[in-house]
């Protein structure tokens, strides 16, 4: 297969929006919510609604022609518009979709917006509105043993590890005890208030045997955007630092776990290798990993596929290495979703504002020495969708 066309330097991030995650819905409709996630950043972009040619969304809920709702909303008449679904990855595919459009000429400044579901739209009455059938594997071969979602497949997956690699409970709880350190530095993070240690993580209630409840995330609302824009428009912008798309790889594997070929390899082995051959660098020039974290078995797994430490050795690598914003391998510094929440499809979101943040070195008391390259991973459905992005401080 040849290799992909470049999208090395062909864009930029000039603006971020995020709302702060809360575990009450917003008071405005769904599409309000978006509104002002767009006049945000915007704001933060130091651009108009006018200067908007491109737009990309995730509905907060399954509906028909998105784009052109949300842009008569916005006012907008954009020359692009694209519906994103990768699950957790969809925040990280957005980012190199926007890019391509920019670089092929499609349009010059690309907004991303993302949001969990709130109240009900006005005039949207409860209805079923997916009527496809269960994919094969969930229906035939996991409902039937009572399996309770997600939880019992990354729960396989720590298990499977364990058994292969001889990682440990105390391992996989370390990585949730560094993000919440990280979490206290950040005002924003939902769980940010109480400190807690690897004897908390591991008498927390047993979920998904192995995983205790500190090792998942808890759902929560909330959103982000980001701007886009083309190399001309990045260098006469004066408001941040932009963070340019340096590299970017995409695999998608399996849909159920029943049909994943291996529960201890990701498909972030496949994507990761793609976005660090593009940004012409590798792991150990990375000064921040913001890793999509829905379990504490996630993280690792992305640590090995992505390539900071070998395959097997994740465990022993999170209990050696300080991976909070004072250590040696900064990972979710603004508390990962474990800490910050997970604002539902907008969750991984959050891995690409920080990025950003710590690339501008806007990220307050827990803003790292120096961060000029990050590698963002997003993750969809169980290990199924892979986005992995390098940016960077400089094209």
């Amino acid at each position: 297969m040849p290799p992909p066309v470049s999208l090395h330097g062909s864009a930029a991030i000039v603006g971020i929006a995020e709302l702060a995650p809360s575990k009450e819905p917003p008071a405005d409709d769904d599409l309000d919510v978006m509104a002002g996630l767009v006049a945000d950043v915007l704001a933060d972009a130091g651009l108009d609604h006018g200067d908007v040619d491109g737009l990309f969304a995730v509905p907060p809920r399954r509906t028909m022609f998105f784009p052109s709702l949300l842009s008569e909303h916005l006012g907008l008449r954009p020359s692009v518009g694209e519906v994103v679904d990768l699950g957790g990855a969809s925040a990280a595919g957005m980012v190199w979709r926007m890019a391509a459009s920019i670089a092929s000429g499609m349009c010059k400044v690309a907004v991303g917006v993302l949001a969990s579901p709130g109240r009900r739209a006005r005039g949207d009455r409860p209805r079923n509105t997916d009527r496809t059938r269960p994919p094969l594997g969930l229906s035939e071969y996991e409902a039937p043993f009572g399996p309770m979602g997600v939880n019992s497949a990354y729960a396989l997956a720590a298990r499977r590890h364990m058994h292969e690699f001889g990682t440990t409970s105390a391992q996989l709880a370390k990585i949730a005890v560094d993000q919440r350190t990280n979490a206290l530095a950040n005002p924003m993070a939902l769980y940010g208030t109480e400190p807690i240690t690897v004897d908390d993580v591991l008498s927390s209630r047993m979920i998904v045997d192995p995983l205790h409840l500190l090792e998942i995330v808890r759902p929560c609302s909330g959103g982000a955007a980001f701007v886009m824009v083309h190399p001309d428009v990045a260098h006469a912008s004066r408001s941040h630092r932009p963070a340019w798309l340096l590299g970017a790889g995409e695999r998608i594997g399996h849909n159920s776990a029943s049909f994943a070929p291996t529960l201890t390899t990701s498909p972030v082995a496949e994507s990761a290798p793609m976005a660090f051959a593009m940004a012409g660098v590798t792991p150990a020039e990375i000064d921040l990993v913001s890793a999509y974290d829905c379990y504490t078995i996630m993280v690792l797994l992305t640590l090995e596929d992505a390539g900071f430490c070998a395959k097997g050795h994740g465990g022993r690598f999170v209990e050696e290495h300080d991976l909070t914003y004072r250590g040696d391998l900064p990972v979710n510094t603004h508390g990962g979703q474990l800490s910050f929440g997970q604002a539902g499809i907008a969750g991984g979101a959050s891995h690409v504002t920080e990025a950003v943040r710590q690339l501008r070195g806007e990220a307050g008391d827990r803003q790292l020495p120096r961060c000029d390259l990050a590698f963002v991973n997003g993750n969809g459905g169980t290990m199924s969708e892979e986005v992995s992005l390098v940016l960077g401080g400089r094209s």
